[in-house]
């Protein structure tokens, strides 16, 4: 039998995403993890922010930024992204990552992820404690590497998931879809 709790966010795993906003010249990162897809066509994500972050603004003048999804490699940066504000370093510098020209957007992606999904802001929505941030995807750069007949090989790209306060890789397969179908 299950044990009945207070109500909260205990929806597990998600991505942990790496959100950068602004221009090549003055940027921001900001690590969400109340992020997903909405919709397919057109191809609808979100991401959930503070109205008290430094991003926030940010994304709200510009209507534009990009989720980058970091590997296994990028820990540190994720959490460090998530942990300092904006307002008082510059996360691209102290973390050590690189402002990548995005192909459509003005917000820089970051080079070190091996997946940016870049967003053109369609809707805010003001949820409580959080605003949702509907982006519209408008570009999808991968790394070669991950790329297998036309499409990315999600998980050979060992990316993050953020279960309660520790990150996880998500690489394991333990089965397909269609398997009931089997």
């Amino acid at each position: 039998m299950k044990e009945n709790l207070q109500p909260s966010t205990t929806l597990a795993p998600i991505p942990a995403v790496m959100v950068s906003c602004g221009n090549m010249e003055r940027a921001n990162i900001t690590t969400i993890a109340w992020t997903g897809v909405i919709n397919s066509e057109p191809p609808l994500v979100y991401v959930s922010i503070r109205p008290s972050r430094h991003s926030y603004e940010i994304i709200k003048k510009t209507k534009e930024f990009v989720i980058n999804i970091p590997d296994d490699k990028l820990v540190w940066q994720t959490d460090y992204c998530g942990t300092k504000s904006g307002k008082d370093v510059d996360k691209f510098k102290e973390a050590h990552l690189t402002k990548q020209a995005s192909k459509i957007v003005k917000a820089p992606s970051i080079e070190e992820c091996p997946i940016s999904l870049e967003c053109k802001l369609k809707e805010i929505k003001e949820l409580g404690s959080h605003h949702m941030f509907i982006g519209e995807i408008v570009s999808v750069n991968a790394k070669k590497e991950l790329i297998e007949n036309g499409k990315i090989n999600l998980a050979k790209a060992k990316l993050i998931t953020y279960i309660g306060n520790e990150y996880y890789i998500a690489e394991t397969k333990v089965g397909d879809r269609g398997i009931c179908l089997k």
